[in-house]
């Protein structure tokens, strides 16, 4: 048994004409098709969404010296917060939250041209952010919400008792939850007149649209293969992390023969 027929056995998959091939894929095209246009009318729904007005006075500690929300819009008129999870005393940011921000990078100049801001925020103080953005490599801007209610007003910020009660304010429901942080997503709007309106959040598997890379793994026959894993990202790590990838032993057409 060669290498590729053992693994599609290990994959329990029929191998097919390309007629058949064709059929099917045209069968889950439909349904492709179905869920972009379900997307297309979720999202306007989402831009219908009414706002709220941002009348506290937050202020963030950056790498200019303190600055309020509104001054963080740096001229365009949309601002998206990654929320981090990144506490006081931590020694690293969440590893999660750095897959989401691994992608940070490449999107910014393209959500630029849309008039898009892109912000990550953490309660860490700047000093461990600034250290912890070196190791990484990033360049995105990220600033601190230490001393702040920032956290807490937009659901990614828990207290001791919340937790140990099991009764955590956590995507729009209360719920157990493990850590006083949480990953999140919160869209903001400046008028002319320099008013903020808050106009979406979205958290838990929500924060995936950040995470460029699962959908491409989704494309693959494998998937996301996190079945047995004590939990779904178990496999994540800081990109300066990882193992070497392994290589599967394969034939090769450059191999010597006597």
């Amino acid at each position: 048994m060669n290498t590729l027929t053992a693994e599609l056995n290990a994959l329990h998959h029929p191998v097919v004409s390309r007629d058949r091939w064709i059929a099917e894929r045209l069968k889950l095209l439909a349904r492709e098709k179905e869920l972009t246009r379900l997307g297309d009318e979720i999202a306007s729904a989402r831009r219908a969404l009414p706002w709220v007005r941002i009348d506290k006075d937050y202020v963030f500690d950056t790498l200019q010296g303190p600055r309020r929300l509104a001054e963080l819009f740096d001229g365009r008129r949309q601002l998206l917060v990654q929320h981090f999870m990144f506490a006081p005393g931590w020694e690293q940011g969440c590893k999660s939250c750095s897959y989401m921000a691994d992608h940070n990078d490449g999107a910014n100049p393209h959500l630029a041209q849309r008039d898009v801001t892109l912000l990550v925020v953490s309660r860490a103080p700047l000093a461990d952010i600034e250290r912890f953005r070196q190791r990484m490599g990033w360049r995105f801007n990220w600033v601190s919400s230490h001393g702040s209610d920032f956290n807490r007003d937009f659901g990614v910020g828990f207290s001791a008792d919340e937790i140990a009660r099991g009764e955590v304010p956590y995507n729009y429901t209360v719920q157990p939850f493990p850590h006083v942080e949480a990953p999140g997503i919160s869209v903001f709007y400046q008028d002319e007149a320099g008013a903020v309106f808050h106009t979406y959040s979205r958290f838990g598997r929500g924060v995936e649209v950040m995470m460029g890379a699962y959908p491409l793994i989704d494309l693959t026959p494998k998937g996301r293969n996190e079945d047995a894993l004590s939990y779904p990202m178990e496999w994540v790590r800081h990109h300066d992390r990882y193992e070497p990838a392994t290589m599967p032993a394969t034939g090769s057409c450059c191999q010597s023969h006597d």
